[in-house]
Order: structure tokens, then C-alpha cells, then sequence
């Protein structure tokens, strides 16, 4: 197993051992394991951009001039 993790874990009615160690092991399968992110390389990029919708470009161009 990985690192022990610390949490209150109560089980009832007591599970025979056998079945402490498939909860045990379950529990430590499926809590999150720590990680460090490789962000080399990766470039920063605004989450939402405005370039090319109708409500970027400037009021007077938007707006609907009469046709002659």
C-alpha cells in the first residue's frame, strides 16, 4: 500500500479480517493520491476570450444603418 492516510474510519458491525483489509484497500484505492502538475511548457491561456464575437467590436459598427 501507499502512505497511510490519516482519517477517522468507522465500520459497523465489526468486519471480520478479511473484510477490513478489502475495506482498507478499496479506501486506499480510491482516495485522491497527491500529485505535482508539470506545468513546463504549457502556455498560460485566458480561460474565456472575446476575439471575434459580435459584442468585441465597437457599438457604432454594430449598430444597423438604413439601407439607401
Amino acid at each position: 500500500m501507499s502512505d497511510p492516510v490519516v482519517a477517522n474510519l468507522s465500520v459497523s458491525p465489526e468486519p471480520s479480517d478479511l473484510e477490513a483489509a478489502a475495506i482498507v484497500a478499496a479506501y486506499d484505492a480510491l482516495w485522491p493520491k497527491p500529485f505535482v502538475a508539470d506545468t513546463r511548457g504549457a502556455r498560460v491561456t485566458p480561460a474565456w476570450r472575446f476575439s471575434g464575437r459580435w459584442w468585441a467590436s465597437p457599438l457604432p459598427l454594430r449598430r444597423g444603418r438604413p439601407r439607401s
